[in-house]
């Protein structure tokens, strides 16, 4: 309730000019940027503006609007719930990548690529109803802590991006989530940590049928991927889902390029942000070279196209909410 009434206060005060919409940033080119964008695309008078029904901003998540190391959250999620369904699968003891989770051994269960990660997420998340896996999902982030930290990994939220969201919807902005984490895993706590509510959460997606289970009818998750919402992917699931281009777009990753380049390939004004991991201190600094959230390609993009680019050590003034690294 309380975030809640703070994002409504600060979206009142920011839509009245009573506050810095962007407190956690530093004066520097990309808060000047943004506020440049969505003045020129929310002015009547502007020769760029852009009608409410057409302001669609697209966010990743992992990266971009919460922290990723030193594993997607989902990933440490799924190995959780392996940990937990163990005893009824004593086939895991000899079976990869379920056999060196058992031993605590991440690195070699992931050697295996898309292909191990593949597996521990269906063997997690499918035969669930989804009200089942949404309970289950909501029992693990009220509880679980990160690895590092030791903070709910809710708290691992960056401050500076829920400001962001917050003056984008007091500009009359739609936001939405387009991630390649799982849609189901991402829609039960969106909108009370982002404000983003269910439907607008795209994600990667698995197969669903409707099912009578004791008399009563359900939506059955099945072992299956039906979008893998990632890389070339993100096109396609804003399409699916949303039906419009975004005006604009933020991410963190080379998996985020094509969302980027898909919105800035339409007419009119538009805007495309690339969060760059550089503070070692308050949070991770990983770029080329990571094996989790690489930004390669698009870091050179970025600067070929005219992106605009956060460094988070030089550009933001606060990491998280509560700082704890």
């Amino acid at each position: 309730m309380r975030r809640h009434l703070f994002v409504a206060f600060f979206a009142i005060a920011v839509a009245h000019g009573a506050a810095d919409p962007l407190p956690s940033w530093n004066d520097t080119a990309p808060k000047q940027a943004i506020i440049a964008f969505v003045e020129k695309v929310t002015k009547d008078a502007s020769p760029d503006f852009v009608p409410p029904a057409e302001r669609i901003a697209v966010f990743d998540n992992d990266g971009t609007l919460w922290a990723e190391q030193p594993l997607y959250f989902q990933l440490l999620f799924a190995l959780d719930r392996i940990k937990a369904l163990a005893p009824h699968h004593p086939e895991w003891k000899d079976a990869e990548p379920f056999a060196s989770l058992l031993k605590g051994d991440g690195k070699a269960a992931l050697a295996g690529g898309q292909a191990s990660l593949g597996k521990i997420v269906m063997a997690t998340h499918a035969g669930l109803t989804t009200e089942e896996f949404e309970k289950t999902v909501n029992d693990w982030i009220a509880t679980a802590k990160h690895p590092k930290t030791g903070q709910l990994f809710t708290e691992m939220i960056y401050q500076p991006m829920r400001e962001l969201l917050a003056y984008l919807r007091a500009n009359e902005f739609k936001t939405f989530i387009v991630s390649g984490g799982g849609i189901e895993f991402m829609r039960p706590w969106a909108e009370r940590t982002y404000g983003i509510p269910p439907e607008q959460v795209v994600g990667s997606s698995g197969g669903l049928r409707y099912e009578v289970r004791d008399g009563r009818p359900v939506i059955v998750k099945l072992p299956e991927i039906v979008l893998n919402d990632d890389k070339e992917g993100k096109p396609v699931g804003i399409q699916r889902h949303i039906g419009r281009r975004p005006i604009a777009a933020f991410g963190n990753s080379d998996g985020d390029l094509q969302m980027l380049e898909w919105t800035a390939a339409g007419q009119g004004p538009r805007f495309c942000l690339y969060v760059h991991h550089t503070d070692a201190e308050r949070e991770w600094a990983y770029d080329r070279e990571s094996s989790i959230g690489k930004l390669d390609k698009g870091l050179d993009e970025a600067k070929a196209k005219g992106w605009t680019v956060v460094d988070m050590k030089d550009d933001w003034k606060q990491v998280f909410a509560v700082e704890s690294m």
